[in-house]
């Protein structure tokens, strides 16, 4: 296997020299120790408590600048060094966070979201175009037109049209509001940033820069590589586990994909199915516990719920998506024939866990305070620290000079991006906030969905995934929690069941045309078109469509209800998704190749049989159950007939 000792570089990333480089990682260090302060309240400032707004603006202050020196203006600037105009807007960052933060007592005494001294308008405005600026380059142009065009609708929300109409604020207090409130700059999404997301940020990438991804993708070639369509079933496994500590698709696909892509097409698989099959599991890593990426922080920081009562609702929706792609990969196997790579090519399962046992004590320490101490804002940081000590001892991975300062260099770029991007979409927030159109705008989806709950369902499904597809998965999600939880959760259903839906709806762009980023990444490492891979994505990930719509229509399946009717749900849903599996791939283990009709049927059956009953269908579950097992047998029927006749 590749070694993967050195994580994969950010290729967007100019190259700074050793005095920018420096000043950069001193600058992410302290906002680390600021964080350590905040949250273990170590009392760095003897005489003096840090005042919760204070403390997000020196983080932002410390962090935000940091994309002005790693991410270029454009494709065409400058990638050897730091020209003038991005380290003034360095400095313009870092003086405008730092203003607000030395006045924060000031802020909360005298309500300058209100009416703010004149010096503090012309700062926030030189902020505001700063972070504008700053979210083009974390987010994309997609985010940077949303961001910007809502962060100034209050200026114009009296001129709208009725339906999009709000109270309207002057620049001047619109740039005051964006600046020393609490709901905007500084609002859910960096608050949950500073509490919780900027220690898994840190221990995301410290864990691939110590050698993670290698031991990931060893022990998933020991464990799977010898099976049938071993490389395959590889992919799942090391993508699902990288990609719930990165939290990053794309970066998932370049860390595991150039290993279990040539894998695949070496034993057979298509280059088109290889691609699909990588950028599918790498999609769903983000959204498996325990980590799943910072979008989950920030839906817990949404709902005020402990981050472990999401990861646990997260759980079986992300096992089922995967045993789905598990199903449509062992049909593809068996249907032609691929067998699993040579044991003898295959590390050992010894060797593999005594390079790197010490990754799973690690993430034992990280679930247990998860799950056990519930201490998810500490959890991370104890566990990067026990990491980095371990890893110590080990000399393959060892830090030495440069490899700690690549480390640190991965870090700050991570923490700088998101910082930017968080700070820039709680624009978005501060602007519906200060208008009253956050309400209103609930309101009037529901008018317009004629209180049906499945129109809601679908028009919210529709918006998530025109949002994801312009968007990265945190902007997408933050926006839609703002528009369209409200009447979704007042339609009746559960909450954490909503901003899930809105999560995995925001993700299927990932591998759905005409975007599909992960498939187009994938279909680059596979050599193969990437339309076709991304067609591809959509049948493998099919699981990601049906799920969403199952666990919002009935919460057992997130594991909120009575230990029976969990029971009941999820083991239905469990048949149900294999029988789709078994007709999308047009083979079913026991019985072999499905036709066309067989097809039909299984796919039915397993569709009824995985849909929650009760609500406005007017069948329970048992009824749907019942009726999805009567089509999957007559599909089965009709394969056996079929097979005869031959």
């Amino acid at each position: 296997m590749a070694d993967a000792a050195e994580a994969p570089g950010e290729a967007r990333y100019r190259s700074l020299s050793p005095l920018w480089r420096g000043g950069l990682i001193l600058l992410v260090s302290a906002a680390i120790g600021l964080a350590l302060n905040q949250l273990l309240n170590l009392g760095f400032f003897v005489g003096k408590t840090l005042l919760d707004s204070a403390y997000l603006y020196w983080l932002c202050a410390l962090l935000v600048g940091g994309v002005f020196l790693l991410v270029p203006a454009g494709r065409r600037a400058r990638r050897d060094g730091v020209p003038w105009y991005d380290a003034l807007l360095f400095a313009t960052s870092f003086a405008v966070f730092a203003y607000f933060a030395l006045h924060a007592q000031r802020i909360v005494e005298e309500g300058w979201e209100y009416k703010a001294p004149r010096d503090a308008v012309w700062l926030a405005y030189a902020g505001w175009l700063m972070l504008l600026e700053a979210t083009r380059r974390a987010g994309g142009t997609a985010v940077f037109v949303v961001v910007a065009l809502v962060s100034l609708y209050p200026v114009f929300a009296g001129h709208m049209p009725g339906p999009i109409s709000g109270l309207p604020r002057d620049l001047a207090a619109t740039a005051s509001f964006h600046f020393a409130s609490s709901e905007s700059a500084l609002g859910i999404p960096t608050r949950a940033f500073g509490e919780l997301v900027i220690g898994f940020v840190m221990f995301g990438a410290v864990l691939q820069y110590t050698g993670a991804a290698h031991f990931f993708n060893n022990l998933a070639f020991a464990l799977f590589g010898s099976v049938r369509g071993g490389p395959a079933k590889v992919s799942i496994f090391a993508s699902g586990l990288m990609g719930s500590v990165s939290g990053s698709v794309v970066s998932n696909v370049l860390t595991t994909g150039v290993v279990t892509i040539p894998a695949m097409k070496r034993i057979g698989f298509s280059p088109t199915y290889a691609g699909g099959v990588e950028a599918c599991a790498s999609t769903g890593g983000v959204l498996m516990p325990p980590v799943m990426g910072a979008t989950a922080f920030v839906m817990a920081a949404f709902l005020g719920v402990p981050y472990v009562t999401i990861a646990i609702a997260a759980l079986v929706p992300s096992l089922l998506f995967y045993f789905a792609l598990f199903v449509q990969i062992d049909g593809y196997a068996a249907k032609n024939g691929l067998k699993g790579l040579p044991r003898a090519e295959l590390p050992s399962i010894r060797r593999t866990f005594a390079e790197g046992w010490h990754y799973l004590f690690v993430f034992a320490l990280l679930v247990w305070m998860l799950l056990v101490l519930q201490r998810e804002s500490l959890a991370p940081f104890y566990a990067t620290a026990l990491l980095l000590v371990i890893n110590q001892v080990w000399p393959r991975y060892r830090l030495d000079w440069r490899r700690l300062r690549t480390l640190l260099e991965g870090v700050s770029g991570a923490l700088s991006e998101l910082a930017a991007l968080l700070a820039g979409v709680g624009l978005i927030i501060g602007a519906l906030s200060v208008t009253g159109l956050a309400g209103t705008l609930a309101n009037d989806l529901v008018y317009l969905a004629g209180n049906n709950v499945y129109v809601l369902l679908v028009m919210g499904a529709i918006t998530s995934f025109i949002f994801g597809m312009g968007m990265t998965i945190t902007a997408c999600y933050i926006f839609l929690a703002i528009v369209l939880a409200p009447p979704l959760v007042g339609a009746g259903f559960d909450p954490v069941a909503v901003h899930l839906f809105m999560l995995y709806w925001g993700m299927v762009s990932f591998i759905t045309p005409p975007v599909a980023l992960a498939a187009f990444v994938a279909a680059g490492i596979a050599k193969a078109p990437p339309m076709q891979v991304g067609l591809q994505s959509v049948r493998l990930g099919a699981a990601m469509y049906f799920v969403p719509f199952f666990f919002v229509l009935n919460p057992a399946l997130i594991l909120r209800g009575s230990p029976g009717e969990i029971a009941v749900v999820v083991g239905t849903a469990v048949a149900g998704i294999a029988l789709i599996g078994f007709a999308l791939e047009g083979y079913a283990a026991g019985i072999g190749r499905l036709g066309i009709a067989a097809r039909l049927f299984v796919f039915a059956g397993g569709v009824l049989m995985a849909m929650p009953g009760g609500g406005e269908l007017g069948l329970s579950h048992l009824q749907l159950s019942l009726g999805g097992l009567v089509l999957a047998l007559a599909g089965a029927a009709v394969a056996w007939l079929t097979a005869r006749a031959r």
